[in-house]
């Protein structure tokens, strides 16, 4: 049970506050109140003169197009596999899952130009059918292009949440339909996908979420008629002052926000829940031959398109000559050479900027799960919907929010502009990854019996003591995770990177990814630096799990000691 608050309690609670206050909730206000105001009054003109443009309402329709299109596609290639996955028996079942979430570790924008060279109008794909079949797919061209890169690299999101909510549907339900007749597709239709509806919307939501944010990946396909890239376009070349990169900004965060309320609202007023978890035998069946080919046609090619993008960019960072062929024509490690000659200072950058930004996501995070479950403070529940509320504020919107509402400020000794200032970027991460961090910090907290604490202070201990020995250590799961998953995301964070990084040389990875990609004769090193981005966020990846394995198996030795 909480306890009652103390003042230092309070005191925390205000600092916490205070960041949000200053690097969340008044950039997202500023972007707001400069889309409704002309010279301090309040006007809809600016929403007029957005809506009278045609590239501006062509841009709107574009965005929910792309982000709807994008759902629907994630949703073709993920049911299929989570359903093979949770329902059925085959080898290789844990390495499909394994790879089925690879695209994960690498932005969308990264693998597009190696999607144009593999699925282009004169990529390996197209110049194969045109050779023996005479026709060209227009896979990557317009927006198709930025659909087909987006529900490669998103359709994870459905796939993890799809999955959790199969496993998790109790095998009864299943049976007492069989035992009725049902088999087959209406099974699924009637009985399992709507009981896995839960998981599903979820991964769907995310998917238009991220969508909807990502500005990079159009612009390396040359698209702009996306409303992110407007936004970001009418920022960097109009001028700060521009009102429609505004009004699109406003846009960008209602319907990121329409999103996230959709998908509670199309759950509210339903059940699902079941008295037992899933995961009987009746899950994991045997497959009949031609089943069995369905099964594995279906898993090799979405594990192929899965690993396109990144067998293309590994091919890529060792071509010399690229163009008009199935595969490079010459190789060569300059790439390599180039990236660690030029753009060492890169790597330094986001170890610094993304260490910073996880280090502050885990105090936060750890901060809010203990007032929120451990305290009777009045508001705590504020500063969870706060922070929490972050990720459906879309990067460029909150770089926008940042230029307008600290371009006046000037850090303190220096003189320095604060939005000229790499730390600018760590407390963009740190906002950005915050709800991540906290969501592991509360689930962290959540397994630590309060009982444990008490103990603690029975023996003497004091509160602050008590967290410091007591609470900290059993939570370190969760801070590793949250720490981890912060620090990997940040890594690849490119929409508000794109809108504050002043200078060359406070560049992190993703930008000089970026900045490699909009040029041809860059690609090679981007590619390079590409494939050192992505083996480094694989590694730590491998390496937090085999830490928290190790963590959970000493926890379970303790268990049976006991």
């Amino acid at each position: 049970m909480a306890g009652r608050f103390t003042l230092a309690q309070a005191a925390l609670a205000l600092v916490i506050a205070l960041f949000l206050f200053v690097f969340l909730v008044v950039p997202v206000f500023t972007v707001i109140y400069a889309a409704f105001t002309s010279n301090g009054s309040f006007t809809l003109s600016h929403f007029q003169s957005f809506f009278h443009l045609t590239l501006m309402r062509e841009a709107f329709y574009n965005s929910l197009y792309v982000g709807s299109m994008s759902v629907v596609i994630s949703s073709i290639l993920a049911l299929p596999l989570a359903y093979f996955i949770t329902r059925f028996q085959f080898r290789g079942a844990l390495l499909v899952q394994t790879l089925g979430v690879l695209p994960l570790i690498m932005p969308p924008f990264v693998g597009a130009t190696a999607m144009q060279l593999l699925f282009g109008r004169s990529g390996s794909l197209n110049l194969i059918l045109g050779n023996w079949f005479g026709i060209n797919l227009p896979i990557m061209q317009g927006l198709n292009a930025v659909i087909f890169v987006e529900a490669l690299h998103y359709f994870p999101f459905i796939l993890l949440n799809l999955t959790v909510a199969l496993n998790n549907i109790d095998s009864a339900m299943e049976e007492s339909a069989q035992n009725l007749g049902a088999s087959g597709f209406r099974l699924f239709r009637r009985i399992v996908f709507p009981l896995a509806m839960p998981g599903y919307v979820a991964g769907a939501a995310l998917v238009f979420l991220k969508v909807f944010d990502d500005v990079a990946t159009p612009l390396v396909l040359n698209v702009t008629s996306i409303l992110a890239a407007q936004a970001y376009l009418r920022i960097t070349s109009i001028g700060i002052d521009d009102p429609i990169g505004y009004v699109a900004s406003v846009i960008m965060v209602v319907a990121s926000m329409a999103a996230l309320w959709g998908s509670t609202w199309a759950m509210r007023g339903k059940e699902y829940a079941t008295l037992q978890r899933g995961g009987s035998s009746l899950a994991t069946r045997k497959l009949k031959p031609w089943q069995a080919v369905l099964a594995y046609g279906w898993i090799v090619f979405v594990l192929l398109l899965v690993l396109s993008p990144h067998i293309g960019i590994l091919l890529l960072s060792f071509s010399k000559l690229w163009s008009f062929s199935v595969i490079p024509e010459a190789y060569t490690l300059d790439n390599y050479a180039t990236v660690f000659r030029d753009s060492p200072f890169m790597l330094w950058n986001s170890l610094l900027y993304c260490g910073i930004a996880a280090g502050l996501d885990v105090l936060i995070g750890t901060a809010i799960a203990y007032l929120m479950l451990r305290t009777r403070l009045p508001g705590r529940q504020v500063l969870d919907f706060i922070a929490t509320g972050a990720v459906a504020i879309p990067g460029v919107v909150l770089g926008i929010g940042y230029l307008r509402t600290f371009r006046d400020f000037n850090m303190p000794f220096t003189g320095l502009p604060f939005v000229s200032f790499w730390l600018i970027l760590a407390f963009a991460y740190t906002v950005r990854r915050l709800p991540y961090a906290l969501r592991s910090c509360v689930a962290g907290l959540q397994q630590v019996h309060v009982s444990m604490e008490q103990a603690a202070q029975n023996l003497g201990a004091n509160n602050r003591r008590t967290i410091w020995r007591v609470v900290v250590p059993l939570m370190a799961g969760g801070i590793l995770a949250g720490f981890v998953t912060s620090f990997l995301t940040a890594a690849v964070e490119i929409s508000a990177t794109i809108m504050l990084v002043a200078a060359t040389s406070d560049a992190p990875v993703s930008y000089g990814i970026y900045l490699y990609m909009q040029s041809i004769v860059g690609r090679g090193p981007g590619a390079a630096l590409s494939v050192i981005a992505v083996t480094l966020v694989g590694l730590g990846t491998y390496l937090s799990h085999r830490i928290m394995h190790a963590r959970s198996m000493r926890f379970e030795m303790l268990q049976a000691l006991k």
